[in-house]
Parts: C-alpha cells; structure tokens; sequence
C-alpha cells in the first residue's frame, strides 16, 4: 500500500501569524515525510468575505513562498494554487445539489461571521464550507489536519461524502473517499495578544493581536511588550483565572523547543519585566530562517512560478479523476 493522502490549505488573506505556523504548518511539516500531501492556496475562500482584488494575488505568492520558507518538501508535498485547478469550483456546485441548506445554517463560523457582517453577508459565507468539503474530497484525503475549531468543517465533509455514496453509490464501490481528521493537540490553539480566551486570527482588526511570520524584530518587541498581562506575581501555566500567562508561556515553549517543565521551572520566578524580553528575543530568533528563506524565494519569481505551475499539474490529474468520477456517478453524459 502507498502513503495515506493529507490535504490542507490557508487562505492568502494578508501574512501568516504564530498561530498559523504552530498550530498548522509545523504540523504539517513534521508530518509530511509520512503522507503524500497536497498544500493549497485557498484563494476561492478569500472572497467569501471583502476582500482587497489589488493584493490578491502578491498574498496568494505570498503564502506559497511562506509554505516553502517554513520547511514545505517538495519531494514530500505538492503546493498549488486552489483556483487555478477549476475541478474545485464544479466539484462544489455538484455537492451544493445534495447538501440540505439546514447543514450549512448550523454552521458555527458562519453565524459568528454572519453576525459581524450583518446584511451585507453573502451566499458564499453561507456556503464555503461545501467548497471546502469539495477541496477535501478531490484528492481522495485519507487525513485532514485541522485544529479544534475546525472539526465541525470535517464532520460536514464527512456527511457530504457519506450522503453521496448512499444516494449515488454502493458500500461495496463508494465513489467518494470519507476522509478522518488529523489533529494535532500542542500548539493547536495559540491565542491573542490582546485577549488571551480568543484565537489569534487574520481577521482581527487589531494587528496588536498576533505575530506575524514576516514581522520585523521591531514590530515583534513592540507587539509583545504591549500584550496584555496580568498584575499576578509569578508565571504559571493552566491557570484559568490567567489565559494570557498560559499563552504566553505556550508561545515561549514551542518557539525555544523547551518542554512545559523545562518552561515552569525557567520561568515561574520571573516577573513581565524579564519575560517579555525573552520571549521577544526568542520569536525574533525563532522567525529570522523563515524569514531569510521566504526572501530568497521571492527573489525568484521564475522558480515560485515552476512551484506553481508544476503544483498544478498535479493536482489536476488527481482532482479531475475524482471529478470525471462523481460525474459519471450523477449521470452526466461525458464529453467526447
């Protein structure tokens, strides 16, 4: 038997924070040598909310050159570009004809969002998450690694690909591969600067709230030394009256490679004073080889173009027989 198929993706809203690299991409970079992967750019999702046309593409270049700087194998992995393989959008309409719109209201993300953007929110919030579901079922994933706040996603995908294969399938030949979930538990939440019971997020207005992969050792002491904290004396992890301090340290931990005990007994003296330094200086040290790395390869435009190019020929040939497939199964007559 050959490798287990992964696919995952990240939406090229803008840069990659912290909570992005630890809880997603250092995931899939320890994980890639055991799994045949397919990374994509999301930008099909990116316009499900309002969205700047000017930037779009320099941030779909910008994610793909981060996915290489952060330690993305090509020889392990394959990076493309959600769009430009036009088997994801069909793919999507044909589930929309048998997902039941009440699978898509009761969605989480989407009466939060829907919540901030009022009336002029869109058909594509309500239904990206079929899109997603198609992006998962093209390439037949095996695995998808996805945080907690995503499994709800997944579990919808799972019931959109075990709906189908009841209605157009038998148990003995599915047409649609049911994929499970590969989550990872450390690191899986990283949380705001600003408020420590909310995830670090790309849509938070507040730039204040995360760390960026491609901040500058500036902006990074600048933005740790605002963070919020709390008057308590001492350092301490899992304390629920203090959700910035378990961040904090968290961050500290994963960015130096130093285990919860290494950090407590590091740490439980200090006061913000001195901790903020370290952490500071550890993130700047921690980002500087992404950094260096991502700046190579946009210097290279030629060679992040044959990445892509290449990415997306792979993908095609993998997402158009799942494609041609399902059609077959729906009836559809195939072109000559």
């Amino acid at each position: 038997m050959g490798k287990q198929r992964v696919l995952s993706g990240v939406q090229p809203t803008g840069n990659l924070h912290l909570g992005n690299y630890l809880g997603a991409i250092c995931n899939w970079v320890e994980i890639q040598e055991n799994y045949e992967n397919f990374f994509c750019v999301v930008d099909l999702h990116a316009i499900t909310v309002p969205h700047n046309p000017k930037t779009l593409a320099q941030d779909t270049y910008t994610i793909a050159a981060l996915y290489l700087a952060c330690g993305i194998d090509l020889n392990h992995s394959t990076i493309f570009v959600q769009s430009h393989v036009t088997a994801h959008s069909e793919l999507a309409w044909l589930l929309n004809c048998i997902t039941p719109l009440n699978w898509l209201e009761r969605m989480i993300q989407f009466k939060e969002k829907a919540l901030k953007q009022g009336e002029n929110v869109s058909v594509g919030l309500l239904d990206y998450p079929v899109l997603m579901a198609a992006d998962i079922l093209l390439y037949d994933a095996d695995r998808v690694p996805v945080g907690e706040d995503q499994k709800q996603h997944l579990e919808l995908t799972r019931d959109i690909a075990i709906r189908f294969n009841d209605q157009f399938a038998t148990p003995e030949n599915p047409v649609i591969k049911v994929p499970d979930p590969l989550i990872r538990t450390e690191g899986a939440r990283v949380m705001s600067l600003t408020d420590g019971t909310r995830k670090m997020s790309k849509s938070d207005p507040s730039d204040l709230s995360r760390i960026n992969l491609l901040d500058p050792p500036e902006l990074i002491e600048k933005k740790i030394k605002r963070c919020k904290t709390d008057p308590i004396r001492g350092l301490e992890f899992d304390n629920p009256e203090r959700p910035e301090c378990n961040n904090l340290l968290g961050l500290y931990g994963l960015l130096s490679g130093k285990t919860k005990q290494e950090v407590i007994e590091e740490c439980q003296e200090m006061g913000w004073g001195k901790f903020k330094p370290l952490l500071s200086e550890t993130t700047v040290e921690a980002l500087k080889p992404i950094q260096i790395k991502y700046q190579e390869i946009m210097d290279d435009q030629d060679y992040l173009n044959s990445v892509l190019r290449e990415g997306k020929e792979k993908a095609e040939t993998v997402a158009n027989h799942t494609l041609a497939r399902v059609k077959e199964a729906l009836g559809y007559l195939a072109p000559f």
